[in-house]
Order: structure tokens, then C-alpha cells, then sequence
């Protein structure tokens, strides 16, 4: 892989204790970049839950980078590897994790749907640099999606059985797609 530009941000290696167990690929083939909120209130919880081994394979599900709120960016999976984020594309992305509470914890609750909580400027501030990054450093890069865009599943809310809700709706309604779009070179794709 090329050397990160100059002005790439502090990468901090903290890889999963099954990281090794993922799927290898050639990072030369990533197209695509899925941006996620964790739907969890911090960074040690989306660590707790990432670690979860959940398949035969024994590995679970996790992003590649996970952006705190104060801007720290932490590689719990190499681009290297194939992590399990998003349905359908896990073979041709890149997962970036916001730390975001959105609907936690009753995620699926038909009357808590509202993702009501804000991004940091240090988190967008983040995202942007490692999306440079990453653009510079994977040549087939050209897209970026909301886990909203790519999955759209509805399932049967939690407190009432005739009603559906979206299974994902991250990154959410305050993330600032404008202020990002403006400042990568990657096209938003929505199938």
C-alpha cells in the first residue's frame, strides 16, 4: 500500500482479538467506504461488542476504524482483511464507526427512532482526514455509503408486532454529508 499523505491522522492499532481469523483480501481492490454510528453511548462498549465472536469462523461483527467523540482513531481491523459491517459489501469496503448512542439502547422500539445526537467537529474532523487517507492510499476507492444506504430491511419493531422499523438507519439524520461530500473525492452511492 502507498505511504499515507502528510497530513494523515494518528492511526492508533488496537486490532481484535480475532483480526487475524478475518478473511484476507488485497486492499487494492476496496472500492467503497460504509459510514456507521455505533448506536452505542462509547468506545469501550463498541470494543465489548466487537470482540463478541458470533460465527464458526470464530470472528464477529466489527468496523475497520472506530472515531471517538474527542477525534482518536482506532484500527480494530486492518484494511487488509474483511470485516463484517454491512451486509452484501463487506468484500469491497471499508467500515468507519462513528461513536454515536443513536437509537440505544432500544434500538428497534418503534416509538425511539429519533438518532437525535449531534457529531463532534473532532469526529468530522477525523473522518474527513482518514477519507483522504484512504483515497490516497486505496486506488480503486470511489465510493462512500450510509449503512442506511445499503441496508434497508425493515423488521418487526420491538414493542409492537404490526409495526416495522428500519433494521440500520446509521450513520442518521445529523450526520453532515453535505460538509463531508465537499471535502472527499468519492461519489455517494445508493442502490
Amino acid at each position: 500500500m502507498p505511504a499515507p499523505p502528510p497530513n494523515a491522522p494518528e492511526i492508533r492499532p488496537w486490532p481484535l482479538p480475532y483480526a487475524d481469523r478475518l478473511e484476507a483480501r488485497d486492499p487494492a481492490r476496496v472500492d467503497l467506504v460504509v459510514i456507521h454510528c455505533t448506536e452505542l453511548p462509547d468506545l469501550a462498549l463498541a470494543r465489548e461488542y466487537g470482540e463478541r465472536v458470533l460465527y464458526d469462523t470464530g470472528t464477529g461483527n466489527s468496523g475497520h476504524y472506530y472515531i471517538d467523540r474527542d477525534g482518536s482513531l482506532h484500527e480494530f481491523v486492518a484494511p487488509d482483511r474483511v470485516a463484517h459491517h454491512t451486509r452484501g459489501y463487506n468484500e469491497r469496503s471499508v467500515g468507519i464507526e462513528l461513536v454515536n448512542a443513536g437509537r440505544y439502547p432500544d434500538w428497534l422500539d418503534s416509538r425511539r427512532q429519533a438518532m437525535d445526537e449531534p457529531y463532534t467537529e473532532a469526529q468530522v474532523d477525523t473522518l474527513v482526514a482518514l477519507l483522504r487517507q484512504l483515497a490516497a492510499t486505496l486506488p480503486a476507492l470511489e465510493f462512500i455509503a450510509g449503512h442506511e444506504d445499503l441496508d434497508q430491511t425493515r423488521v418487526v419493531s420491538s414493542d409492537n408486532l404490526e409495526a416495522l422499523v428500519f433494521r440500520k438507519r446509521d450513520p442518521g439524520p445529523r450526520f453532515p454529508w453535505s460538509r463531508v461530500l465537499d471535502a472527499v473525492p468519492l461519489a455517494r452511492i445508493r442502490p
